[in-house]
């Protein structure tokens, strides 16, 4: 029977892991630059960009939860005076 160093174990397990995850962030780069290009094309294209991010991050809610980000916008925006939509 042979014996394993639990040290060893370790390195590897924590070599493995460093590596992996330096795999991904590499890829998380490319996959940003990449993300980064079509929002240039878009914007060559004449789309604002800073509107096209806004669209993006609301697709990513649900409805209650954009409904009441809403709901505080235009709250805050009475309390300060300013015209809602």
């Amino acid at each position: 029977m042979s014996t394993v160093n639990p040290d060893e174990v370790a390195k590897e397990q924590l070599t493995a892991f460093v590596e992996r995850i330096e795999r991904l962030e590499e890829e998380k780069k490319g996959i940003s630059d990449d993300i980064k290009e079509v929002y240039a094309e878009a914007k060559g294209n004449g789309f604002d960009v800073k509107v096209l991010r806004k669209v993006i991050s609301l697709r990513k809610q649900d409805a209650d939860e954009r409904a009441e980000q809403e709901a505080i916008l235009d709250l805050y925006l009475q309390a300060l005076g300013m015209p809602t939509a």
